[in-house]
Parts: structure tokens; C-alpha cells; sequence
């Protein structure tokens, strides 16, 4: 476990190696900010996008969030942090992509497929069970096809569920809708394999299948 003191040296480090190697970049993003993707991704600690498609600094646009899942498009009331991302990312930063990636063993996933929420006391619980909501029916379709069993292969199917529900979400909202009918905006879902290190996307036929990593040359 990592307490706070370790992350402020972390940060001496940063700021005494990191950041003077790559001080024009910082110079550069200093005056703004250009990511062609955006990554919608599990607030798991053991998945960092920026690690695993090895990127700095400015090149992705990334939000996090239990199960990393999207509502519906839902205009009214309500403080929709999620939904504010993506309208930031799409109609102000133009993003050409969209991924939600998911990964293996997703507590979220696992406390919807199980409907128990570990660790609730008195008092608690007031936001992960409704934000779980948005997996029922999804949770409901792979307990049906698993025979109501909790096991790894039915969270894995709720993991890929869950990338699935968030993508048909996505395609909800006016603006994103728009941008994919003339090109300018595609969607991508992803799964991450954390025991592996192995990323899987999701195909045109609706299955997962990895990404084989090609050579890199000299």
C-alpha cells in the first residue's frame, strides 16, 4: 500500500528528473491541451491507460470511474460528471476516438453480478448501488446464460457487458451521434486483462480478441 508521504517523494522525484527532462512539453501543454483520444476507463488502481498504451503527458483524454461505465444521454437535472467529460471531450477538444476499457476482476462488475457491496455499514452505501444499476439488465442476461453462477467466466462476461452497455450509451448522445455518421468521431471498446497484461478490443462480430503486439523496429 502506498501512504501519501511515499507519493510526495514520488513527486521529489518528478519534479527533480521527470519534469526537467520534459520541460518543452510541459512548456507546450501549458497553453493547452490537444488529445486525439479519449479513454473511459475503471478507477480500478491496478489500470492506468497512460501505462498501458505507454503514453505522456497530453495524448489522452481520460476519465475514470467505478466499472468504468457511461450513462444514457439524460439532459435534465442532475449532476452528470461523467456525461460532462464526454461533451467536453467531444464538441471542445474534438476527439477522433472514444475508448471504454475494461478490465479483469472489476469489483464493480463483481458487486452487481453478486448484488453485495462489501464493507456497507450503517450509514453507508448512498452512491455505488445506483450507479451499479446501469449493469441490470446486462448483469440479469449473463446470470441467465451462466446459470445464475458468480464465477470467473460469468465476470468476465459482465466485464465485457459492461464495455458493451457503455459504448450503446455513448451512441445516445446527439453530438456523438453526429460526429459518427460523417466520420469524425469512432468508438472503440477494450478489455484489459490485468493478471496477463494482455489487451483484447472488441470486434466487429461483437467478440473480444487481444491485440497481438507488433515488432518494434530499430
Amino acid at each position: 500500500m502506498t501512504e501519501f508521504t511515499q507519493l510526495l517523494n514520488g513527486y521529489a522525484r518528478f519534479r527533480t528528473s521527470a519534469y526537467p527532462e520534459q520541460k518543452a512539453r510541459y512548456d507546450t501543454l501549458s497553453k493547452g491541451q490537444n488529445p486525439g483520444t479519449m479513454v473511459i476507463s475503471c478507477a480500478d488502481s491496478r489500470v492506468s491507460p497512460s501505462l498501458i498504451f505507454d503514453v505522456g503527458p497530453g495524448e489522452i483524454f481520460t476519465v475514470r470511474n467505478v466499472a468504468n461505465l457511461v450513462p444514457p444521454f439524460d439532459p435534465g437535472g442532475g449532476l452528470h460528471g461523467v456525461s460532462a467529460a464526454v461533451e467536453f471531450a467531444v464538441t471542445q477538444l474534438e476527439v477522433q476516438d472514444i475508448l471504454v476499457l475494461g478490465h479483469g476482476g472489476c469489483g464493480g462488475c463483481q458487486a452487481s453480478l453478486t448484488d453485495h457491496f462489501a464493507g456497507n455499514a450503517p450509514g453507508e452505501g448512498y452512491f455505488i448501488a445506483s450507479w451499479i444499476a446501469l449493469l441490470d439488465e446486462a448483469r440479469d442476461r449473463v446470470l441467465k446464460a451462466h446459470d445464475g453462477r458468480h464465477d470467473a467466466e460469468a465476470l468476465l462476461a459482465l466485464e465485457h457487458e459492461a464495455v458493451r452497455v457503455s459504448l450503446k450509451n455513448l451512441k445516445s448522445f446527439p453530438f456523438i451521434q453526429e460526429r459518427m455518421a460523417d466520420g469524425r468521431l469512432r468508438l472503440h471498446g477494450g478489455h484489459f486483462a490485468v493478471a496477463h497484461g494482455m489487451l483484447h478490443l472488441l470486434r466487429d462480430d461483437d467478440t473480444f480478441s487481444p491485440v497481438i503486439p507488433m515488432a518494434q523496429s530499430d
